[in-house]
């Protein structure tokens, strides 16, 4: 028995990283998997039904609200509910605030934030229907306490935090939970390219002494998508090895 067993999961921009990895996890705890990414991915859909659950993947601008109501009526229609929705879909522009351009901080903006407000958006009545859902924001912990450098993608994932804080508020009545989760430093292949001292230096921050993996941070997804968190709403766990107590 799976704890995610006969659910379905709906998560953005899973077709590799931090995505993937939750949908993986989520499919070997037993819930059905539709993903999205801006193509269709084949090589994801098939590994994640290996894992024995119905899976597939789905072509989708997250930032644009009439693709994202299209796609959640489409998974409604293929898999009958929409039990958990992970927002995780997202993207880096960064600059110091001086030399930000318009586009930049638009376009972080339009896919970091405005993604989630399309996808809770569309989901809510689903879940309102079913008198339960589990919603979980990809932060970070940028969002929480700011990053020079960083500003258009600190504050979109400082949205995140306070979207999930008010939809909790507003859904809970109807069963509806609402998290974010706040990634430190992780280990993905774009940590993993940045030269070795400036890996040092942020390995050097963090009281545990290594970086995280994305299994970390699938392991949190799967406690808050899970009935292990039935009483946890409008929450931010971070998953950074203590690096920002």
């Amino acid at each position: 028995m799976g704890l995610l067993d006969g659910r379905t999961a709906l998560i953005t921009g899973a077709a590799r990283g931090i995505g993937k990895a939750i949908a993986q996890r989520f499919a070997a705890e037993g819930a059905n998997i539709a993903f999205t990414d801006l193509e269709v991915n084949q090589e994801t859909e098939s590994e994640i039904a290996a894992l024995g659950v119905k899976a597939k993947s789905y072509a989708s601008n997250a930032a644009d609200f009439t693709q994202t109501e299209d796609v959640v009526k489409q998974v409604k229609e293929e898999f009958g509910s929409i039990d958990i929705l992970v927002n995780n879909a997202g993207i880096t522009k960064d600059g110091l605030m001086l030399r930000m351009s318009e586009a930049q901080w638009d376009a972080v903006i339009a896919v970091n934030l405005k993604s989630a407000f399309n996808f809770i958006h569309a989901c809510i009545p689903v879940m309102m229907r079913q008198r339960s859902g589990s919603i979980i924001n990809m932060a970070s912990v940028v969002g929480v306490h700011g990053n020079a450098g960083q500003a258009n993608y600190a504050a979109s994932k400082a949205g995140l935090i306070a979207l999930a804080k008010s939809i909790g508020q507003e859904m809970g009545p109807r069963g509806i939970r609402a998290n974010a989760i706040a990634p430190g430093f992780i280990d993905t292949a774009m940590t993993q390219a940045l030269p070795d001292e400036i890996r040092k230096e942020w390995i050097d921050k963090i009281p545990l002494r290594r970086g995280g993996t994305v299994d970390d941070i699938a392991s949190c997804a799967v406690f808050l998508a899970s009935d292990m968190s039935s009483y946890i709403s409008g929450q931010v766990i971070q998953v950074d090895g203590g690096m920002n107590m």
